[in-house]
């Protein structure tokens, strides 16, 4: 490509001139158009739905293939200092990704009184059709310009792709019946809806059921076929959740409007039924769009200040929780603030402790290493420059963390800086929990549901692809 751009002035254009550009197009050109246009309809992002309409399959949108013409004008002809008035547009025929577009302009007419030129534009796919036809109007520069190319930043896209598969799965196993405890919110019964609607859950509503009607009208949505078992207040939803869980009525517990110690007190109370031996802990399983695989962070919400004791049923739950997934042997870092043992630093101790642990059987189905400070973790150039020899530093599956003030403002960080999704799910207890906040945007709330399918469905496996 030329480094300098070149114009045509408007005494040098003449009727017929013509110029073009050809760019094939891409997925990446679609999703970037529509990240920076805003213009997200599904029928440019999600096959499935294209498939139902007019084209059978994803196209390019109109106004992407149009701005082909915009750039022939503003860099081939007339070029640089071209001032654009106007353009009528004819969509003829579909762009589709991996189509080859020809966009061509051609001088038509020229008004000398204030250096308008009307141009022909057209668009044709490899095949010759013509898929967009208009007119431009410009004013055409009156001086000639030789001006070096603008040099663009380099643009990767980092997509949230890695629990498709996961939700796919989800959506392949038989119903599943789950408690949505206490949806007296708009934001609760939503979720549980979205849940329904994407063929993962089969939500039971356990609430006052006045409070949870008001709060479908207040989120205009309809309840019909949904099942309400209606009791007096937070607590007694709690509780009756555990007993139909306990019962089997129900596989899967979701967190509606009430606080999480009030439902999770309900859980591991003596005699409910619902107790294992096995610590109760929270894992984000979480999309890093700058991570080549899915991460899990725990405990990040439930254990507080967690033991040696209590930290191995926290990595064995969410050991475990990839086993179920179809990870033979997952990698856990235990991180600290930095990667060799300090007497000062209990949780170094913790996590020598824990390794030594793995290593002789206390914790199964693991490659476990520790103490490792984040960087070298998950970075395989942070642990090379520190010298670090480990089968899990720079490529570690789970992240167990000193605790829950850490894990917090680590999972956060990770949502709000890097751009991470994470699912959130409650292990230990016998059936999966899942626990959803206000804030998580629907990509989250479906991923956690799907998650909560899978571990607690019967003899399911499923292999995480990144």
């Amino acid at each position: 490509m030329d480094d300098f751009l070149r114009n045509r002035t408007f005494d040098e254009l003449q009727p017929g001139d013509t110029a073009s550009i050809v760019h094939l197009v891409g997925r990446d050109d679609i999703e970037l158009f529509a990240a920076v246009s805003g213009d997200h309809n599904p029928a440019h992002l999600d096959a499935a739905f294209a498939k139902t309409g007019l084209f059978g399959h994803i196209v390019a949108h109109g106004m992407w293939t149009a701005a082909l013409i915009s750039a022939v004008l503003g860099t081939r002809l007339p070029g640089p200092g071209t001032i654009y008035l106007g353009q009528d547009l004819q969509f003829l025929k579909p762009v589709m990704p991996g189509d080859t577009v020809t966009a061509t302009v051609t001088v038509k007419e020229k008004q000398p009184q204030k250096r308008i030129v009307l141009l022909d534009t057209i668009c044709t796919n490899l095949q010759g059709e013509i898929v967009l036809k208009g007119t431009a109007k410009v004013i055409a520069p009156e001086h000639r310009i030789e001006w070096p190319r603008t040099q663009l930043p380099d643009i990767s896209l980092k997509r949230h792709d890695r629990y498709e598969a996961l939700v796919k799965r989800a959506r392949d196993l038989p119903p599943l019946r789950a408690a949505i405890v206490h949806p007296c919110s708009a934001t609760a019964i939503t979720g549980a809806l979205e849940a329904r609607d994407a063929g993962l859950l089969e939500p039971v509503l356990i609430g006052p059921k006045a409070k949870i009607l008001a709060a479908a009208e207040a989120a205009q949505v309809s309840l019909e076929g949904v099942e309400i078992i209606s009791v007096a207040h937070s607590h007694a939803a709690a509780e009756r959740a555990v007993e139909v869980a306990v019962s089997g009525s129900v596989s899967v517990l979701v967190k509606g409007s009430l606080h999480t110690d009030e439902l999770l007190s309900a859980v591991v109370a003596p005699g409910s039924g619902l107790r294992t031996e096995r610590r109760i802990s929270h894992v984000y399983a979480m999309d890093i769009p700058a991570y080549d695989k899915p991460l899990i962070v725990t405990d990040a919400a439930i254990n507080i200040q967690p033991t040696l004791e209590h930290k191995r049923d926290i990595c064995q739950n969410a050991v475990d929780l990839l086993h179920r997934l179809g990870m033979e042997e997952p990698r856990v870092a235990v991180l600290a603030a930095v990667e060799t043992v300090n007497p000062k630093m209990p949780s170094t101790l913790d996590a020598a402790a824990l390794t030594v642990m793995a290593a002789r059987g206390q914790i199964t189905g693991a490659c476990v290493d520790g103490p490792l400070a984040f960087d070298n973790a998950i970075s395989m150039d942070a642990a090379r420059t520190k010298g670090i020899v480990s089968p899990v530093a720079g490529q570690a599956d789970i992240l167990l963390v000193p605790d829950l003030e850490a894990g917090n403002m680590l999972a956060k960080q990770l949502i709000y800086f890097a751009g991470a999704t994470a699912a959130g799910l409650v292990l230990g207890a016998r059936v999966p929990i899942v626990l959803t906040s206000r804030a998580d945007p629907l990509s989250a709330r479906i991923a956690s549901a799907a998650l909560a399918k899978i571990v607690a469905a019967p003899h399911v496996a499923e292999v995480l692809r990144v």
